[in-house]
């Protein structure tokens, strides 16, 4: 059961998708650390919200400014008062609110009472009415002043605490575009505020980038080559002009297709087209070479473009559709491997087809204006090409050993699919890591940076790292979407670690990964997973049983046998580790007689020792914002239990 007071649950949809793609931090040598938050939260998220394909902009360290009212202890207690009513009096004050409306000369104006204050001064001014009747100031109850919220989140390049904020793509955007918008818009911030240093903290878009650049050096080396073939084997430039003809001729009506699926040029489909970029180019080749070879029979080049059409027309369109007949399926697989191999599959299939069409139609029609016979003889056939008829001669003449040998190595191969290793997908090799690290419950933040640095220190000793960002208790790069939010814990910190270029480095993110474990084993009193995501879990056991404590004690049994495994690293636990507490436990008896209720106690101590909820406030309101008014005992009250007890509770 939820508290009453608390805001009606929201339920959201978990989108895999939905992690920060860039991180920056700002620096300025005229702002101080408040007006870089405050810069962050409104003009440069404003900004970047306002770039096509943005979808959330999220500050990552920093402070927030707020009205702190300090409560004293001892003055609270001699005068019967309470914290929880001293917040409820502010927030019924500090309120505008609808009054109506009047009819005024000819119009209609509304009516609104405006009851806020505009700084700490006038608030300590303020009147509280205390329970006996009397008033008394507040700032006789209290220090007020205005200053920033006690931070709950941190935020580190290399280090040093900075003001960061991460940027999101909206679901469906490009995360090119969205990086290169992302990018223009800084500089304009950058050119209207020069005293302001946008440092790239990470940057998860060039990855796609270069994979992307690469996909495509590929598609056109493979066109290349393809066509460089055509010519080795046919040495006649008016063919090898017709058959590289087929490739943009097939790839154009290819990009139709796509857009019209709503495809993207990404690394699944130009991973289709580079693996049929040699199958565009077949079937023209088939037509041009029997074309070719009625040439030869003397005929002319239209005779020969139509007869030789028409006689291959059937076994080019039957290969053609065999190989539609293995590339379709797949774009219809189920599951998580479906989603991946829909574009592909879809790709290939628009691909193969538009190549038939080009093949049947237009190569025909380009052989019979284009092509010359130029004479052919045995005799100018290669020691190559005298081989392969040698080899097929004897094929057709034993076609039982032909069959057979065939077929033995189709079963040898078959057998050889045990021995492959398998995966999902294969580790890749991009400059980005993380390195998340746990402390038990109860840790404070400031414990968790001395953990977090400690590690940082670590990890900066490694070969090829460049730079690494550190976020506390706030930040989502990388995380684990399914694990449990960490909803802005402070024990939790996760690092972002940025490598050299894969051109610059001999080794593989994967070993890079490896010495981070290494090194990371001598960090104490910390649970430790280094891999961005849950790219670095291969095996994942789960345990289930009806008894918690027996199944918290087996699990901890098998996480031990597991690190005494070679070769495994980063076993981790996801049990909740038990967080220590303060119980209250009301005495019923003499809360009936006194008419204290347990919800009563709670309100109390949570506004005593934390303030009230956020939404629940009282508010400043300045020209631009709200600045909230935080009513909670001094720090010296709040860890203080003997004072705590004596708290008085309204009844």
């Amino acid at each position: 059961d939820l508290p009453g007071d608390l805001r009606d649950p929201i339920v959201t949809k978990l989108d895999l998708a939905q992690s920060p793609i860039q991180a920056f931090t700002v620096a300025s040598a005229r702002r101080d650390e408040e007006s870089l938050s405050w810069l962050v939260d409104d003009t440069v998220t404003k900004r970047l919200l306002a770039v096509h394909g943005v979808g959330a902009v999220n500050r990552v360290g920093g402070v927030t400014r707020e009205i702190a009212v300090a409560l004293d202890p001892i003055k609270l207690q001699s005068l019967g008062a309470t914290a929880a009513d001293i917040s409820r009096q502010l927030r019924q004050v500090q309120r505008e609110s609808a009054g109506g409306r009047m009819d005024l000369g000819s119009g209609e104006q509304p009516v609104r009472t405006l009851g806020n204050v505009a700084s700490a001064e006038e608030l300590r001014n303020m009147e509280i009415a205390l329970s006996d009747g009397r008033r008394i100031r507040l700032d006789r109850l209290a220090t007020i002043t205005d200053t920033v919220a006690e931070p709950r989140a941190l935020a580190l390049l290399d280090g040093t605490p900075v003001v960061g904020f991460e940027v999101t793509r909206s679901r469906g955007a490009s995360e090119v575009e969205v990086g290169a918008g992302v990018k223009q818009a800084l500089a304009e911030l950058r050119a209207a505020n020069p005293d302001l240093v946008f440092t790239e903290a990470f940057n998860f878009v060039t990855p796609v980038e270069e994979e992307f650049q690469g996909s495509m050096m590929l598609l056109y080396e493979g066109a290349l080559l393809a066509v460089l073939v055509v010519w080795l084997f046919l040495r006649d430039w008016r063919a090898t002009l017709i058959s590289a003809v087929a490739l943009p001729l097939s790839a154009i009506p290819t990009f139709i297709g796509m857009y019209l699926f709503g495809f993207t040029l990404n690394v699944v489909s130009l991973l289709a087209l580079s693996l049929v970029v040699g199958i565009l180019v077949d079937d023209a080749i088939v037509e041009v070479e029997n074309i070719v070879r009625h040439l030869r029979m003397g005929k002319t080049p239209y005779r020969a473009a139509m007869e030789a059409a028409d006689e291959i027309g059937l076994a080019v369109v039957a290969t053609t559709f065999a190989l539609i007949a293995v590339f379709l399926p797949t774009a219809f697989m189920s599951g998580v491997v479906g989603r991946f191999f829909k574009q592909f599959g879809w790709t290939a299939a628009l691909a193969v087809f538009a190549s038939l069409v080009v093949a049947r139609m237009l190569t025909p029609m380009m052989c019979a204006y284009l092509l010359k016979d130029s004479g052919h003889t045995d005799s100018a056939d290669g020691w190559l090409m005298r081989t392969y008829l040698k080899t097929a001669g004897w094929c057709l003449r034993h076609r039982l050993l032909t069959i057979i040998g065939a077929l033995a190595f189709f079963i040898g191969s078959l057998m050889l699919i045990p021995l492959l290793p398998t995966g999902f997908i294969p580790p890749d090799d991009n400059p980005q890591t993380q390195v998340f690290v746990e402390q038990p419950p109860g840790a404070t933040l400031a414990q968790t940076r001395a953990s977090a640095e400690q590690a940082r220190s670590l990890i900066a000793g490694i070969p090829y790292v460049r730079s690494v960002y550190t976020t506390i208790g706030a930040g989502s790069a990388g995380s684990d979407p399914m694990a449990t939010p960490s909803g802005g814990e402070v024990r939790k910190a996760t690092l972002t670690i940025t490598l050299a270029p894969r051109k610059e480095r001999p080794v593989r993110k994967q070993f890079i990964e490896t010495e981070i474990r290494s090194a990371l084993e001598s960090l104490p009193g910390v649970r430790t997973k280094v891999g961005l995501g849950g790219s670095g879990e291969k095996y994942v056991l789960v345990l289930s049983g009806d008894d918690p404590a027996a199944l918290a004690t087996a699990a901890r049994a098998v996480e031990k046998d597991l690190r005494t495994i070679p070769g495994l690293g980063s076993v981790a636990s996801s049990a909740a580790l038990v967080r220590p507490e303060i119980a209250v436990r009301p005495d019923f008896a003499r809360s009936a007689d006194l008419g204290v209720t347990s919800s009563a106690i709670a309100e109390t101590l949570r506004i005593a020792t934390v303030g009230d909820y956020d939404w629940s406030l009282p508010k400043l309101s300045l020209a631009q914002r709200q600045v909230p008014v935080v009513v909670r005992l001094t720090a010296g009250g709040r860890k203080d239990l003997a004072l705590l007890e004596r708290l008085a509770v309204p009844s």
